[in-house]
């Protein structure tokens, strides 16, 4: 152990009376709060923990303001996506691009969030979650502005490709949240977190409705920038996470930070010296992706991939079948099979998207709002692996009903709703979840792996709902069904339950948390 600055501040309870101390208790022990601090407090040695530190310090106005700005990051991160249903039909009709481009439209941004995941991740590791997320709020306005005047299908391509490699950083400030939150509050709040998502979602398409009409896309594509603009503007005043400064040696910052959190919540500091574990700091390397394959974390990674990857072509593989649905489902179940050679066609069947299309579009993207409140329900009490799981059949159910085709637009719009509503539930899960399984020298790394895995699902789900949808709905649907099912299977497989357990600092508690399961 690596003992740092004594600082004389009064304990949690504000007496002068025995400190809180774990410096000589075991962290892998699993024990009751209530046991654990009753044990600690008769000892001498006057420690404690970043992760005591938070519990202590609790949920305040420091947690409500990183709420605010973390918030507005996925904001922007949500409409950039939802965008890409909106944007596609539209090039459709100005340059008249075949189904094909369109579906690489959209894959070219996951392409490039993709292959930015785990470099991003690896800066944040290295760097610091602070000065990635800055660095990722301006590229991605700047790229983002300039995809408005992009004078050709082409240089829409590599434009919105480099959009993709700045959002690929996004996730991290969901790392960066999760480690200022107490373990209690811990999954409530991050889950809450894709409120901020869905506002963005729904803001989005509202924007569309009133500019698409008068304006066009290229200045849909301009108003869009506004949230990251304002993020970009806020980030020097976004706090580094104490995690990441005890993991990089920087102890009198993560204290700093600490006393920040302290003064904010209007608690007082803990009475003690701050303990920085031998084992993080005794890495020369942090932040490195073939650490995500070690023996006691290999089960878990290839599990998170998989999942990650069905989840982000469920959902949005469900976002961009939801314009072709409104457009399409009623010829195709009167047809059955649509002929190929209509995929090619380009001005014939333009078909711009109308006001009910945009409307019945808002009312899927509300349905994220009762499923983040369902998820926070069920999440704490049965568990995350068991919710993940529950979610995902759900969802496979939804989508079987899809491929009945419904006798109004209303039983349509009513199943999108359900199963939207479902998926970013277990979107939500799922990014509670993996920051909670991994050791905090490898914790961002370890979301921007799982969220590149996830960009490889999204890239290929539009030849799924845009192309494969156009030739059978039957097939397109079942297909999305069956990735359901097999992630379902992958979540009960998941050797670690993280519900009620502290975020692991390093590899070897990780390791007595699989132990332990």
């Amino acid at each position: 152990m690596v003992l740092k600055k004594t600082k004389g501040y009064q304990d949690i309870d504000g007496n002068l009376t025995l400190p809180i101390s774990k410096g000589l208790v075991d962290p892998d022990t699993t024990v009751p709060q209530e046991i654990e601090m009753a044990s600690v407090s008769v000892v001498p040695d006057d420690t404690f923990t970043v992760t005591q530190a938070v519990n202590a310090l609790g949920f305040g106005w420091f947690q409500v303001k990183l709420s605010l700005w973390t918030g507005l990051c996925w904001m922007a991160d949500s409409m950039e996506m939802t965008i890409l249903s909106i944007l596609s039909p539209a090039l459709h009709c100005t340059w008249h691009i075949t189904r094909y481009q369109q579906a690489l439209t959209t894959t070219i941004v996951f392409l490039g969030m993709m292959l930015s995941s785990t470099f991003w991740g690896n800066l944040s590791d290295r760097y610091g979650r602070k000065h990635a997320l800055s660095l990722c709020a301006v590229l991605l306005f700047y790229y983002g502005l300039l995809s408005s005047i992009a004078p050709s299908f082409m240089w829409m391509l590599l434009l919105r490709g480099l959009v993709g490699f700045a959002i690929g950083c996004t996730p991290q400030s969901v790392t960066l949240y999760a480690e200022f939150l107490p373990t209690q509050q811990r999954a409530k709040c991050v889950v809450l977190l894709d409120c901020f998502w869905a506002l963005g979602a729904c803001f989005e398409v509202a924007l569309a409705l009133i500019v698409m009409p008068i304006l066009g896309w290229q200045w849909l594509l301009a108003l869009s920038t506004g949230p990251l603009l304002a993020f970009a503007m806020i980030c020097p005043w976004l706090p580094e996470s104490a995690r990441y400064h005890v993991a990089s040696g920087q102890t009198e910052k993560a204290l700093e930070t600490l006393e920040k959190i302290a003064k904010d919540n209007g608690k007082p500091m803990l009475l003690g010296r701050l303990v920085v574990d031998d084992a993080t700091l005794s890495s020369p390397h942090r932040g490195r992706f073939r650490d995500l394959l070690v023996p006691s974390l290999r089960r878990t990674s290839l599990l998170l991939w998989f999942i990650w990857c069905s989840c982000a072509f469920c959902y949005y593989g469900l976002v961009l079948m939801t314009t072709e649905l409104f457009e399409s489902s009623a010829i195709a179940c009167a047809e059955g099979l649509r002929p190929a050679q209509s995929l090619d066609t380009c001005a014939a069947d333009c078909k711009p998207l109308q006001t009910t299309d945009y409307i019945d579009l808002l009312w899927t993207t509300l349905a994220e709002f009762p499923g983040i409140f369902i998820t926070i329900f069920i999440i704490e009490r049965y568990g995350r692996k068991k919710t993940m799981a529950v979610q995902f059949v759900t969802y496979a159910i939804c989508c079987c009903f899809l491929v009945i085709c419904p006798g109004k637009r209303t039983v349509l719009t009513l199943m999108l709703f359900l199963a939207r509503g479902i998926i970013a539930g277990v979107f939500q899960a799922a990014y509670v979840y993996t920051p909670e399984v991994y050791p905090t020298s490898l914790r961002s790394v370890g979301v921007g792996s799982c969220s590149a895995m996830a960009r490889l699902g999204a890239m290929v789900t539009p030849y799924v709902a845009q192309v494969l949808l156009k030739t059978s709905i039957t097939f397109a649907t079942s297909t999305y069904a069956v990735a359901a099912l097999l992630a379902s299977i992958a979540c009960m497989l998941l050797p670690i339950e993280t519900a009620g357990k502290e975020l692991p600092e390093n590899t070897s508690e990780q390791r007595q948390a699989n132990a332990n399961t």
